[in-house]
């Protein structure tokens, strides 16, 4: 603690006369666990959730094969849509006037006390109904996978928007003191289309960007010191730095500088936190074997784990993302067994996680997703295998604990399933309620742009108060 700084002055005097003291730096960080927007007149006198686990089914799940049995599709299997339904419409490949009509191979039964169906292919799922809040009526507006991501995500089919991970943290701030307050965590056999900007910042501080964690090794990179640094020496690195970036900060007065010290001293504290996090031999073999997983190795059920474990530790949100549901009808994307093996895949996690946070008195300030992007279409779209297209009309999705009603189905659909007929809403709807439930106005929560106020709803979005607790 010798070396002598700029001027002569020692390093802990300079730390001390920058008020960045490892004192002043815990201070710091509790303004950084505090709701970060400075005003505060979006917050609305109650908060159902504390905090959202979404656990998105990249490619869109066909409600047809999971959700929604439809006696009349299945009479008119083979028959051609009617011209009614299909004019104006858009499809992403079929023609909608020469489409067939598909019925379902796979089985349905009524489960629970409220009776939900759900097919045979989810039978993990089909044990958890009277937990879970259906809504079978939404409306997509983009057609194709990467603005339709977005467009859930973000409010907006294009990129450079705030996604709703980031949104939520800059209204709340996070809990957590050694971890992200937002993390994506990936499985599967590639990433979402859209990428990063699914769970970007957009024009918000890089503060409230979600943090990616790897699937295989260190969940994040650079966790271990550099070889003959010791940990007194980082924490003194990390400290002067942080000092130096201060300085600048008030000089200039870029946000994006206090961005970069809150990234740093995260990324200090979690070299230690991060190893215990994802280490899950200190679960229970019992919670282990409850998500069903096997091995050491990477996979949808240890990110369903590591979600609870995040939330715990006070993370606001967690997003997994779970490819490929996009089962049109090639090889390794249709209704036979690629989607029976992406239904195994998933399946049991995702009951397990519901379960696993009742059990724990968590449930019902947490709010889980389970959803796509969109839907598919009841007509077929035959190519090397059956297969279904992308609908917009109407598509299926659950969710659970945070203030929504349990044993619960909102919406219906006509008799085949192309579009709603009760309960209708589009994905503003669904975004203003998500916010509603954790205790945020969407119309009020707003960052000034370019010479506008925008919002994750943009302006849109309503309240859905019919399946709210």
């Amino acid at each position: 603690m010798n070396q002598r700084m700029t001027e002569g002055i020692l390093r802990r005097e300079f730390l001390r006369r920058s008020s960045m003291g490892l004192g002043a730096l815990a201070l710091g960080d509790l303004g950084r666990r505090a709701s970060l927007s400075q005003d505060k007149s979006f917050r609305l006198p109650q908060q159902r959730a504390k905090r959202v686990i979404w656990m998105f089914m990249a490619g869109a799940p066909s409600q047809f094969e999971l959700f929604e049995p439809k006696p009349t599709l299945q009479e008119l299997h083979g028959e051609t849509l009617p011209p009614s339904l299909s004019e104006g419409k858009r499809f992403a490949f079929i023609d909608g006037a020469q489409a067939k009509l598909l019925g379902t191979q796979r089985k349905f039964a009524r489960h629970g006390e409220c009776g939900a169906p759900v097919s045979e292919l989810l039978p993990h799922t089909a044990k958890i109904v009277d937990e879970l809040c259906f809504l079978r009526a939404v409306r997509a507006t983009e057609i194709n996978h990467g603005p339709a991501k977005l467009f859930m995500n973000t409010g907006f089919g294009q990129f450079g928007r705030p996604s709703a991970g980031a949104w939520v943290l800059y209204g709340l701030g996070t809990e957590a003191e050694d971890l992200p307050g937002f993390v994506v965590l990936q499985s599967g056999n590639r990433g979402p289309r859209g990428g990063a900007p699914l769970w970007g910042n957009g024009f918000l501080s890089t503060r409230y960007a979600g943090t990616p964690f790897r699937a295989a090794g260190d969940p994040v990179l650079d966790l271990q010191s550099p070889e003959g640094v010791s940990r007194d020496e980082q924490r003194d690195f990390i400290s002067t730095l942080s000092a130096l970036n201060r300085l600048a900060a008030d000089e200039h007065g870029d946000p994006e500088t206090e961005a970069r010290v809150a990234a740093y001293e995260l990324a200090f504290k979690m070299q230690a936190s991060t190893p215990e996090l994802v280490d899950l031999t200190e679960e229970p073999e019992s919670i282990r074997k409850l998500y069903g997983i096997e091995g050491a190795g990477p996979s949808y059920a240890r990110n369903c784990l590591l979600a609870r474990r995040l939330i715990e530790r006070g993370s606001r949100f967690v997003q997994l993302y779970h490819a490929d549901w996009d089962h049109h009808g090639d090889g390794a994307n249709n209704l036979g067994r690629p989607l029976e093996a992406r239904c195994r895949e998933v399946d049991q996690a995702s009951a397990a996680l519901v379960m696993d946070l009742k059990q724990r008195g968590m449930l019902e300030d947490t709010l889980v997703i389970w959803s796509g992007e969109f839907g598919r279409t009841p007509m077929g779209e035959v190519r090397q295998f059956v297969g279904r297209d992308h609908h917009i009309e109407a598509f299926t999705l659950w969710m659970a604990g945070g203030g929504v009603k349990a044993g619960y189905s909102h919406g219906e659909t006509d008799e085949i399933g192309f579009a709603p007929v009760a309960g209708a809403m589009d994905v503003h709807d669904l975004q203003a309620t998500i916010l509603y439930l954790l205790g945020i106005d969407h119309e009020r929560l707003t960052y000034r742009f370019q010479g506008r106020d925008h919002r994750l709803t943009d302006v849109h979005g309503r309240v859905v108060q019919d399946f709210i607790a």
